[in-house]
């Protein structure tokens, strides 16, 4: 049987300090067994002086109640409904009988007991070791600090645990498999192969390896088409605007999918409250796919964990979380923010977002080294030096980590302090795509690209229908715009981010290259706004500058004619208030809609070139 290494602990402190606490422990526990309809048994508040001050300081005490099957919930420790009640018997009975033994004057003797770690607990596993567990005294301090400053610490300490033992829920090979179905695995591992191709191309010395670049693309999926942020619900009856109120009690179901707050989203109009409860197992995350950064970087993390991206869950104590992913070919970690869609930007928060750091840890299933090999305890400690080295050294931010943030409300986001330039507008990031005609179009003489905005795919016809994943990769240059995924509403679309006065995409086309110019060219673009919401499209060759529209219509246009290059425009402006971001967009499209015309090829955008010798 494996060692309880709460129990372990416990039994190491003097006498009278185990027999205390031990009577503390069954006490707590034999509630639970003969009251199990009792609610009120099975929370514990630790600013209770009994608990704070007899229980907590004690090495090895809150331990056992973890590994019983409590849980943290803010200002409580709760026993939920969905915890193993043999699994909290085990523990129970192996401190009983290590009591009765020395209450009878035997030498104390080490207790065993199986862990049983229950699959939907992220409380049901302790760390094999940890500091904050051995750095505490192993009897009561004298005098006790003040119930604030014991909470505030009691608080951190559970937290550490907490995050200690949740960590260890990402290596179930059931939940990874769950995520996996979830994940297009093959598709994004295809695309990063092309990327790292290309890359190699580019830069025979390049030194990325696979998983660099898959990162990447699953940052990219997470964002865009997996997970959505929630500021507040719509309606549930009217869908219209609510607010939040005073928060709900939350229900059993909501307790077993580790949710001890519910939100209460209000709807003045209906009198009607949306209840959004804030699930922290990543389970459930997987079938609601929707919250802020907590709900975000669990799943995120899970997902890395799916597709055996060694991550590890990275908490801020100024109320932000993210996923570190370890790069083999990079050797050192690589800073993920899935809300942001940002990768290797560890600069973004202070620089960017203006936030005042104060502690960062990271936790992962390798904090559990007693059961790990020598040689990867070896590999664990080298790369622990040289991250050490780079958090010495002298860092320049690089381009995306002087932005604010994008994701959540403007209104959150002034209230955090996180806005800082990207709200300002000044956000630009030129991707430098150019359409140059490729062996076949220069044969065909024809260039022909549509963009898909359901699928979020450009297809060149005319290269053998090749498809390219994503909006913004065929892009020459965008400014303070992203594409917007409604799944409560179930559209699509491409929008400013908020704050911005005017967003900005432009696509390049050049035949230069070919030695080819512009016989004759078609565009279709479509757009909508709303209110006081304005889109320009305008074509730009040299000199010359021509508006058309974005009505959704294929248009010929002869000013092209005899061009060799030329630049597409769309320019969003305009629209009221705080929603004015929304009110004016590109390539709106009902999800909906397009599921059941599946068959069909609509585009949103569509170029059709007709080339010859220049």
């Amino acid at each position: 049987m494996a060692l309880s290494p709460a129990v372990t602990t416990l039994s190491e402190n003097e006498h009278e300090v185990f027999l205390d606490v031990a009577k503390l422990l069954l006490t707590y526990a034999d509630n639970i067994l003969r009251y199990p309809n009792e609610e009120k048994y099975r929370s514990i508040r630790v600013g209770n002086p009994t608990f704070s001050t007899k229980l907590l300081p004690v090495k090895g005490a809150v331990e056992c109640l973890f590994e019983m099957g409590f849980e943290e919930a803010e200002t409580h420790l709760v026993f939920p409904r969905s915890a193993s009640v043999e699994q909290l018997k085990l523990i129970r009975d192996s401190i009983a009988a290590e009591s009765d033994q020395r209450l009878r004057g035997e030498q104390p003797v080490q207790t065993t007991a199986r862990v049983v770690v229950p699959s939907a607990s992220p409380s049901s596993s302790v760390p094999e070791s940890s500091t904050a567990a051995s750095s505490r005294p192993v009897t009561p301090p004298p005098s006790p600090p003040q119930p604030s400053s014991l909470e505030n610490s009691m608080s951190f300490f559970l937290t550490l645990q907490s995050n200690f033992q949740h960590v260890m829920l990402y290596e179930s090979l059931e939940l990874q498999q769950k995520a996996r179905n979830q994940i297009p695995h093959q598709q994004l591992s295809s695309v990063a192969e092309d990327k790292l191709r290309e890359a190699k191309e580019a830069d025979p010395e390049c030194k990325l390896g696979k998983e660099d670049f898959l990162v990447l693309e699953l940052l990219r999926w997470f964002k865009q088409d997996f997970f959505s942020w929630v500021d507040c619900l719509p309606c549930s009856q009217c869908k219209g605007r609510t607010h939040n109120a005073l928060p709900l009690g939350p229900t059993p179901d909501d307790i077993r999918w580790g949710a001890q707050r519910v939100e209460n989203h209000f709807c003045q109009n209906c009198q009607l409250s949306t209840r959004f409860p804030r699930y922290n197992n990543p389970e459930k995350l997987l079938e609601t796919r929707r919250g802020r950064c907590g709900e975000w970087a669990n799943c995120f993390t899970l997902c890395c964990r799916a597709l055996g991206l060694e991550a590890r869950y990275i908490w801020d104590s100024t109320d932000h979380v993210w996923t570190e992913i370890y790069s083999l070919s990079q050797r050192r970690w690589l800073h993920c923010d899935s809300c942001e869609n940002g990768c290797d930007n560890p600069l973004l928060y202070e620089i960017g977002w203006g936030k005042k750091l104060a502690y960062i840890l990271a936790f992962s299933k390798d904090q559990r080294q007693q059961s790990l090999s020598p040689a990867r305890k070896k590999e664990l400690t080298e790369r622990l030096l040289v991250e050490l080295v780079e958090f010495i050294s002298s860092k320049k931010p690089k381009p995306g980590e002087l932005g604010g943030r994008n994701s959540g409300s403007l209104a959150w986001r002034i209230a955090r302090g996180e806005t800082r330039k990207a709200d300002a507008g000044t956000s630009t990031q030129a991707t430098g795509f150019v359409f140059t005609p490729t062996e076949k179009e220069k044969s065909d003489r024809l260039l022909h690209v549509r963009y898909n905005s359901t699928k979020d795919q450009y297809c060149r016809v005319s290269n053998d229908s090749e498809v390219t994943q994503s909006w913004d990769h065929c892009v020459w240059s965008k400014e303070s715009v992203f594409r917007k995924v409604e799944n409560d509403w179930e559209m699509v679309y491409i929008c400013r981010t908020e704050g911005s006065p005017v967003g900005t995409i432009c696509w390049k086309f050049d035949f230069s290259p070919a030695g080819m110019k512009i016989k004759s060219f078609s565009i279709m673009a479509s757009s909508q706004t709303f209110h006081s919401g304005k889109v320009s499209w305008n074509l730009h060759s040299g000199q010359s500058t021509t508006e058309f529209s974005g009505d959704g219509k294929m248009q010929s246009l002869q000013s092209l004619s005899g061009s060799s290059e030329f630049i597409v425009v769309a320019e969003l402006g305009g629209g009221e208030e705080e929603m004015s971001w929304q009110n004016s967009q590109l390539f709106r499209r009902s999800l909906k809609e397009a599921e059941a015309e599946a068959e069909e090829e609509e585009s949103s955008f569509e170029i059709l070139i007709h080339l010859e010798d220049a």
